[in-house]
């Protein structure tokens, strides 16, 4: 897709969290801008949030990734050695908040939603209702912008919860890590969500030692369950999805910003540019589209009938293991969910070629 099919495009642009790996966001960012592409609205979560905090406050991109490129550990994870021997087991978290608070802040200012230059929800959860909230929409913008962000950044047992009026609230990933379902209500303009939880990555055991990697694995299970469901069931505005290469990257790696920054941008012009047919012309539903086939690898397969059971029309059983009966399908990013239940990866699905007017894998 050329630059000149996507000069003008208005598009809501939802940003997903992943610790550090959201500094993608801001290649994201670049790319957009690049392409034309105007943010009508952005919904942020996590370090989306902040991301996208920082731009709607008006930071220009090469300022983002200047002041990301100077962000250490010192300036987010600072151990709560006094709240951890005093109160034990009812200390907040595990880390302090003022350090990350600090980062948020000098990023973002003072400024509440109404004097931002961009609009921008904010996604959180409120602790004790359990109850979504989005700060920045109609009465819910009376709130400092940094505290809010502070808020969708606050993973529970991480990072002590942002009292916000008498209200605790935190992460709001703990709901919707991708927070699509109100972009899908709020404008008729199309989606552009940008997932870095992707779905189906296997850790190894060296990746999952410790009470933050598991912990931090334990959420990331979580959200990419989340977001697949979400997709799966989209009957809102078309949404095209962007998946930058990050899943080998740690949540809380300080030291890859400047490839993390660069694979936003390459996958954002990535996605862009390979549809032909501009994206607010298509019709709804997920983009891009692809034809792919379904094979089942008998050496791995061992006839536990899980496929078979929730997908006639697709498996059968012989003997005593499941072959493929309907090969080629039409597809979105989101798999079938017959492969991810697969409990020893034997279901395969290679892309035969995309479709809806795009191009390349």
């Amino acid at each position: 897709m050329s630059s000149h099919t996507t000069s003008g495009l208005r598009v809501t642009l939802v940003l997903g969290g992943g610790g550090l790996k959201g500094l993608a966001h801001i290649g994201v960012f670049r790319a957009l801008e690049e392409r034309g592409v105007s943010a009508a609205l952005t919904i942020g979560t996590s370090m989306g949030a902040l991301i996208a905090g920082a731009w709607a406050s008006g930071m220009p991109i090469r300022e983002m990734e200047a002041r990301a490129r100077m962000v250490r550990r010192k300036h987010v994870f600072q151990v709560a050695h006094v709240d951890m021997a005093l109160r034990r087991m009812n200390s907040p978290a595990i880390y302090r908040r003022e350090p990350l608070d600090q980062l948020i802040a000098s990023l973002i200012g003072e400024v509440r939603f109404d004097d931002l230059w961009r609009p921008l929800l904010v996604n959180t959860v409120d602790l004790h209702a359990g109850r979504q909230v989005f700060w920045g929409m109609v009465g819910r913008r009376d709130a400092r912008v940094r505290d809010a962000v502070y808020a969708s950044c606050a993973l529970p047992g991480m990072f002590p919860p942002m009292t916000i009026g008498d209200r605790t609230y935190v992460d709001g990933a703990v709901i919707e890590n991708l927070a699509v379902r109100l972009a899908g209500v709020l404008s008729p303009d199309p989606v552009i969500a940008v997932n870095l939880t992707a779905m189906g990555t296997v850790r190894t055991a060296a990746e999952t030692t410790g009470f933050a990697a598991t912990y931090a694995r334990g959420l990331e299970i979580v959200m990419q369950s989340q977001i697949e469901g979400n997709l799966r069931g989209w009957h809102g505005p078309p949404l095209l999805l962007v998946e930058p290469k990050v899943s080998g990257v740690p949540m809380f790696a300080f030291n890859r910003t400047a490839s993390l920054v660069a694979e936003g941008h390459r996958a954002t012009l990535e996605a862009l540019d390979s549809l032909t047919t501009p994206l607010d012309q298509l019709g709804g539903g997920l983009h891009p589209r692809r034809n792919v086939k379904v094979r089942v690898d008998p050496e791995l397969c061992i006839g536990c009938r899980l496929c078979a059971t929730r997908a006639p029309a697709v498996f059968r059983m012989e003997g005593d293991k499941a072959v493929v009966i309907q090969a080629s399908h039409e597809w979105g990013p989101v798999p079938a969910p017959y492969v991810s239940d697969c409990p020893t990866a034997a279901i395969k699905v290679e892309t035969d070629r995309r479709i809806d007017g795009s191009t390349g894998q």
